[in-house]
């Protein structure tokens, strides 16, 4: 995991959602209900007031730290959602699902 100064309250956030995902997989596991977490890579979105849409240098660095090289687009993110939404997901719960395209490996 990449650590960017200036986020501490934003990554502490990240992982207790992380860290409660895991108990709420323990504990609601037996009712049947699942869960997992996904964590997103470079993303081009307006979180953060667009950082990454709006600033070449930031998206020069994570395309030049990303195995697929290239930035993440929503649709890279829509598609794992849904599947963790179907069927196909139905034995996956307490997961983290990096959905980065290879960020930082």
């Amino acid at each position: 995991r990449y650590i960017v100064p200036g986020y501490a309250t934003y990554g502490a956030c990240k992982g207790a959602i992380e860290v409660f995902s895991r108990y709420v997989a323990k504990e609601y596991g037996p009712r049947g209900i699942r869960s997992n977490t996904v964590a997103p890579g470079g993303i081009v979105t307006d979180f953060n007031n667009a950082t990454i849409r709006s600033n070449p240098q930031a998206q020069s660095f994570i395309i030049g730290q990303t195995a697929m090289g290239r930035l993440g687009q929503a649709d890279d993110i829509s598609g794992v959602v849904s599947f963790l939404c179907s069927d196909g997901s139905r034995w996956m719960t307490g997961q983290r699902l990096e959905v980065t395209g290879g960020f930082n490996l």
